[in-house]
């Protein structure tokens, strides 16, 4: 496995040239750029500026402009954690960028990796790394045939049984 920070991980989504799709499994995320705004969203304050948000946005358009599908199937505690309400709240503007996601209430999960991932053109895992706090640390990535092939399987598997955001955020709220 190689590490990958910064922008080094950003090329992996400038190089995609079918898929990226993405699990994730954590209740909470802690991450610098998301903290200030989370942080409103718990206080009951509106946070309609999302230009912290936009570099990633503009990245998910360019890819899905160039005909990369980009999904996620998030696997969330029922009721939901308050990152999670939070990160519903926002996610209309992923979908407007063009990506897919989806929810999976964990007791409806089963076997689920430790790790977050990215999987990439079927033939590339990305799993993202954290610190000790929690905060992200890069990704580590593989091509290894075995570990794809279980990836590409969890995430058939996950999105099976995936409720789209707009259904899923209707009922969640």
């Amino acid at each position: 496995m190689r590490l990958l920070q910064g922008q080094a991980f950003w090329e992996l989504f400038r190089q995609a040239e079918s898929t990226a799709f993405h699990l994730e499994t954590r209740d909470a995320y802690d991450v610098d750029d998301e903290n200030p705004h989370l942080a409103r969203f718990l206080a009951g304050r509106r946070d309609d500026d999302y230009a912290w948000f936009q570099p990633w946005l503009d990245l998910m358009r360019a890819a899905t402009d160039r005909g990369v599908a980009v999904s996620r199937v998030r696997v969330v505690t029922v009721p939901l954690p308050d990152y999670h309400r939070w990160l519903l709240s926002i996610t209309q503007e992923n979908e407007r960028a063009g990506e897919d996601i989806r929810y999976v209430p964990r007791h409806l999960a089963g076997e689920l990796p430790a790790d977050d991932w990215w999987l990439l053109d079927g033939s590339l895992v990305a799993f993202n790394l954290v610190d000790v706090h929690g905060a992200g640390a890069g990704v580590a990535v593989t091509d290894d045939r075995r570990i794809v092939h279980y990836c590409r399987s969890v995430r058939e598997r996950l999105w099976d049984i995936a409720t789209p955001y707009a259904e899923f955020a209707h009922a969640a709220l």
